[in-house]
């Protein structure tokens, strides 16, 4: 099977399979699958991509889109990367942890937490990987409306 017709046949299976819960489907380039899918599918989506050999966490992105944040598992098989991209609303962003399905996601998502404040339910350790353990609750760095100067006066405040 050529590269593009082994990712056009993921897009198709993943569109079959999930139907519109799949709302973005490409494939940009040779080996480079984009998609997103509904975040309440992520679990169920998981699964069946790891089924299909998508079994490593290559890296995890986070993004403030906003009113909502958006988290993208960057995942490898063989030399395809199929990016999975989902989006829940900032006012109360929980996810499902996929640690049960791919183990490696475990440091990646505790740093999604620390940055962006998604809470992975179900995860083993949600304790700070990046940020001080005495990091002030509610201050997600990489969040658009946390400006250094707030941060600071945030931090400056905590240790009175």
């Amino acid at each position: 099977m050529s590269l593009s017709a082994r990712e056009q046949g993921l897009v198709d299976d993943m569109k079959q399979r999930f139907g519109s819960k799949v709302t973005e489907a490409l494939v940009q380039r040779p080996r480079r699958v984009f998609m997103t899918i509904g975040s309440d599918t992520l679990t169920e989506a998981m699964w069946y991509v790891a089924q299909k050999g998508y079994r490593h966490v290559s890296t995890m992105t986070g993004l403030d889109l906003g009113q909502s944040l958006c988290v993208i598992y960057h995942l490898v098989e063989g030399d395809v990367v199929l990016s999975l991209k989902t989006v829940v609303p900032k006012s109360d962003p929980k996810l499902s942890t996929i640690v049960g399905i791919i183990p490696g996601a475990e440091l990646y998502e505790r740093e999604v937490h620390d940055m962006f404040g998604v809470i992975f339910e179900g995860h083993p350790d949600l304790s700070p990987l990046i940020l001080p353990e005495k990091w002030p609750g509610g201050i997600y760095p990489l969040r658009k409306e946390w400006k250094v100067e707030a941060i600071k006066a945030e931090l400056d405040k905590a240790q009175g």
